[in-house]
């Protein structure tokens, strides 16, 4: 009588430290694909400056039915308008409950600039900008165009990934300007049309406490998130695998992981610039 001995003692901890070891591997490879992307921007300016005015033409005002409604600068337009009317809802009615409505203004100059306008713009460009590239950069891997680009001495990483990445901060630069706009707009449309407060006193608290300071903050914050966020997008392009099917779970994947390093990026920035002071006076 024989008995089967099995190939491995324990299997389960080899199997559990296999994933362990894989994970810390894509991890790297993470890393690598990150520092190449990023050290390939001057090549890809110089190389391929074309395909680089194409992208930021494509990101900015969108193809396809995206055209339509303006593109990527009108859907971040509209997202901050809805966030800073409901700035002034909410700011209006819970300083009215204690006799101070008049800070309306103070709310939408503080909030949005610090807040709300940079991590509406991570999730604008996270759903569409981010959506897209991983999309278009996973179908190429499935269907092999990107070998077939190695083939003919074009550098994918360069040709793909950093193109996207600098044509992102590059649109990032009027879409932060008209998210501000809209977000400021619709908090002052709000509180003297639809609650009534006098222009007059809107305008005196918010120049009052708005800092030049924070929108040069806000805005870097602002860059710094397209560009976590187009470099995770990028990478799980080029890992794609498993047909059209993987394509979806890498858009996913790289939707929810650039939603949660941009969460955590803007807080670290926040905690990096106001520290505890939070560099501000309520005297203005």
């Amino acid at each position: 009588m024989t008995v089967d001995v099995p190939s491995r003692r324990f299997p389960r901890l080899d199997k559990l430290t296999k994933n362990s070891v894989a994970r810390w591997n894509r991890i790297g490879e993470q890393g690598a694909f990150y520092s190449h992307t990023i050290g390939s921007i001057p090549d890809a300016v110089v190389n391929y400056r074309a395909e680089l005015l194409r992208l930021i033409a494509a990101t900015g005002l969108g193809t396809g039915a995206l055209v339509v409604v303006g593109g990527t600068v009108a859907i971040v337009g509209f997202l901050t308008m809805t966030t800073g009317a409901l700035v002034a809802i909410q700011g209006y009615n819970q300083f009215s409950s204690v006799g101070f409505e008049a800070l309306t203004g103070f709310a939408s100059a503080f909030l949005n600039v610090r807040m709300i306008v940079p991590a509406t713009t991570a999730v604008a460009l996270s759903a569409t900008i981010g959506a897209g590239a991983t999309a278009q950069i996973g179908a190429m891997r499935i269907n092999e165009e990107i070998d077939a680009l190695e083939v003919i001495g074009i550098r994918s990483i360069t040709y793909l990934a950093s193109t996207r990445v600098l044509a992102a901060v590059v649109v990032v630069i009027p879409l932060y300007c008209v998210a501000v706009m809209m977000a400021f707009f619709a908090a002052r449309m709000g509180t003297t049309t639809v609650y009534g407060q006098g222009a007059g006193v809107y305008d005196h608290y918010f120049n009052t406490f708005l800092n030049p300071t924070d929108l040069i903050w806000s805005f870097v914050q602002c860059v710094a998130i397209t560009v976590v966020i187009m470099l995770v997008h990028t990478y799980f392009g080029f890992a794609a695998s498993g047909g059209p099917a993987g394509v979806g779970e890498a858009v996913g994947r790289a939707v929810r992981l650039s939603m949660v390093i941009a969460a955590v990026e803007i807080v670290f920035i926040s905690l990096a610039i106001y520290g505890q002071s939070g560099n501000f006076n309520m005297a203005g």
